[in-house]
């Protein structure tokens, strides 16, 4: 089993309760070693992202909680004279890539005992956790800006779930519900707890399993708090780990250039946080100015040989647009990977996966 420890004090993660940080120093939690991938071992008699389940560490100890999320279409393009993968998270039960994580979050929470829990979210993660809290018999609590579009919380709304609306930018969220951690409640944190890294990670698995057991020369991600980005990395480090690869996929993280502190960081160094703010974006899923493993995403991603990019705001539309005229329908944040792969085309090995996301269905339709 994968031991998960606090990054800063090396304290072990308890065995029973859920803290969303180290209780001895407020370090983050994560895994010491990443669980490891066995191909035979994966079983397909199991519902959804399950069947990887010897690939979840600590989250695999408990019974599944399961929407059938997985198994997204991987649709190929020629974009330039090049392969182009588009992976459609947004086909996913609650809409977007969220769920893989959720589904993990959630069956530790009710296998440790716990019957409610707060999140935060600008929509998607609080939509995803609502779903699965729902369908374990979890009551929920979600946190949300009120600049969050009306879709999202008339989603999380119909799953039963309680919301908060907060005043202010998406930070604002995240500080009322620390509080009320602070004050007692199970944070289910897709930003804080490490559990639902593993099962981003399953997006890698899958990507693999459909190339027929090759990886992809460069992935492109958008990047918030960069929570997939870091699954998928490991995801593919344990492949190659497991002998099935000699190289992983170059990873390539995009922000909206209105809050993009990683790109910063990336671009200019700690001089670069002097150019972050949080201004409005079309983007709202990736509007994230202190990303909590920004350290490791950032790290990791050069490691890859990859890089962050950030779009402005008047390619977000058009991009979304352009999409949806190729037959997918995803939301703003998810367009932002189109312009991106025009930066890099001609630069990073191919063939590309793009990764889409969330879906257009429940973003508002400004333009």
């Amino acid at each position: 089993m994968s031991t998960i420890c606090c990054t800063n004090c090396k304290t072990e993660y308890p065995e029973s309760e859920l803290p969303y940080k180290c209780p001895v120093c407020g370090g983050l939690f994560d895994y010491a070693s990443f669980p490891v991938y066995t191909p035979h071992l994966v079983d397909s008699t199991q519902p959804g992202i399950w069947r990887y389940r010897h690939a979840f560490g600590e989250a695999g100890k408990y019974l599944p909680i399961s929407l059938g999320e997985g198994s997204t279409p991987l649709v190929w393009d020629k974009v330039k004279g090049v392969d182009v993968g588009f992976k459609c998270e947004f086909l996913n039960p609650s809409g977007s890539f969220k769920d893989r994580g959720s589904a993990l979050i959630a069956a530790v929470i009710k296998g440790r005992g716990y019957s409610e829990a707060v999140e935060d979210s600008s929509g998607n993660a609080g939509a995803s956790f609502s779903a699965y809290a729902a369908r374990g018999a979890i009551k929920s609590r979600i946190f949300i800006p009120d600049s969050a579009s009306g879709p999202k919380r008339w989603q999380i709304e119909a799953y039963g779930a309680d919301v908060v609306r907060i005043l202010g930018p998406r930070s604002n969220a995240s500080e009322a519900v620390r509080k009320a951690a602070d004050a007692g409640a199970v944070y289910a944190s897709h930003a804080y707890l490490p559990f639902n890294l593993p099962g981003y990670a399953t997006t890698s698995y899958e990507i693999f399993e459909q190339m027929g057991g090759k990886a992809p020369g460069t992935i492109i991600v958008p990047a918030g708090q960069g929570g997939l980005l870091l699954g998928m990395l490991r995801g593919f480090l344990a492949i190659k780990n497991s002998g099935l690869i000699n190289e992983i996929p170059r990873f390539v993280g995009v922000q909206a250039r209105a809050c993009a502190p990683l790109w910063a960081l990336h671009a200019y160094g700690l001089d670069g946080l002097r150019l972050v703010s949080e201004a409005p974006t079309l983007a709202e899923g990736i509007r994230v100015r202190v990303p909590l493993r920004g350290d490791a995403v950032l790290k990791s991603v050069e490691d890859s040989g990859g890089l962050f990019l950030a779009i402005d705001e008047e390619e977000i539309l058009p991009a979304r647009d352009q999409l949806a005229r190729k037959g997918f329908y995803v939301e703003a944040t998810s367009a932002v990977v189109w312009p991106a792969l025009n930066q890099v085309i001609s630069r990073l090995p191919g063939p590309f996966v793009l990764i889409f996301t969330g879906t257009g269905l429940k973003s508002p339709n400004p333009g």
